[in-house]
């Protein structure tokens, strides 16, 4: 799966997506009733971060007859820790260069 780490990073910055998908890491598959119960704004709101998330690979909707369930996927998240673990290591690579061309 090729990620798009600037996606992801929108996906998580807004705080009620953050605590929504925190919420599916905890408790497994929910619906977006459930999570509305919970979370101070309304069932559609959650729905529209559920698919943001959606989007963003970070959780997949299963039917569950009538009702519609959602739940984390870790994917993603492993492909961004994997993603900014390459970036740190470049930037080691660069801070120890210029460590050595300033000694």
């Amino acid at each position: 799966m090729t990620i798009d780490p600037q996606s992801l990073l929108a996906a998580l910055s807004d705080p009620t997506r953050f605590e929504v998908l925190s919420r599916l890491t905890e408790s497994g598959p929910v619906s977006a009733t459930d999570l509305a119960r919970d979370l101070p704004v309304s069932r559609q709101a959650i729905v529209k971060h559920l698919n943001a998330l959606s989007d963003a690979g970070l959780v997949e909707r299963r039917q569950s007859g009538r009702e519609i369930h959602w739940e984390y996927s870790a994917g993603s998240l492993d492909d961004l820790a994997r993603w900014a673990q390459t970036v740190g290591s470049e930037w080691d690579r660069r801070l120890e260069r210029l460590k050595r061309e300033l000694d």
